[in-house]
């Protein structure tokens, strides 16, 4: 019978050992992984399970929550602009609910002081005065136009003067127009957004539409906004 050689030996010996054992170490390591997944679900669940129970106990839905922010939201805002003019002060309330998206893009544009030193470029008189970036008329054209330009203006149309607006889906490179109309408009609302009405300095509206225009209704003297605050309250 041959022998076998010892190298032989160890090697089959090797190949017979079982796996391996797992340290105590890696055990202990193993478990309080498993505890701390435990204890984070558990947590987890007892948060959102008592805040559940809280808002059922308030009344409070999270689409309820989520307009609660909102309001909030819309209460830090400022309500009022004053408009200080060649003219004199003009204070203009913000429709901040009926207008939430211009009422923003305007106290943005103000933040940003893009409005000091801005020209009524447009006066019609009945209708409106004009401030803004653009040379053109605007709806205004489209008003005079229309024939609707007349020298009274009428007194059984249901809109206010004095309210301020801005033309519908105008083109964002014409810039912020501003409109405040100076008599009752038949189709104010389909021309223009409104997102306030001038509360004080109506006199100041009225002195700007008297003032002399050229046969385009551009004002013969500068006539511009020096800044505009914007307030909490007046």
């Amino acid at each position: 019978m041959a022998r076998i050689k010892p190298q032989t030996l160890l090697q089959q010996s090797k190949k017979k050992k079982g796996p391996s054992r797992i340290s105590l170490t890696t055990i202990l390591a193993c478990s309080l992984i498993v505890a701390l997944f435990v204890f984070f679900l558990h947590t987890t669940y007892r948060h959102w399970s008592h805040r559940s129970k809280l808002q059922s106990k308030n009344g409070f839905s999270g689409s309820e929550t989520e307009v609660s922010l909102l309001e909030t939201k819309k209460s830090d805002l400022p309500g009022y602009a004053v408009f200080s003019t060649s003219k004199g002060t003009i204070v203009v309330e913000l429709y901040k609910d009926s207008a939430p998206e211009v009422v923003d893009e305007f106290i943005d544009l103000c933040q940003k002081n893009r409005f000091s030193g801005m020209l009524f470029h447009h006066v019609v008189k009945h209708y409106s005065i004009q401030v803004g970036n653009s040379q053109d008329l605007g709806v205004a054209e489209d008003w005079i136009l229309g024939g609707k330009h007349h020298s009274q203006p009428d007194a059984s149309l249901k809109h206010d003067a004095f309210l301020v607006g801005t033309p519908r889906g105008k083109p964002k490179d014409k810039g912020f127009e501003i409109f405040i109309t100076t008599a009752p408009i038949p189709d104010l609302n389909e021309k223009l957004i409104i997102f306030g009405q001038v509360i004080k300095g109506e006199h100041v509206v009225q002195e700007i539409e008297e003032v002399d225009t050229d046969e385009h209704y551009r004002p013969k003297s500068t006539i511009k906004i020096n800044n505009i605050t914007l307030r909490m309250k007046i």
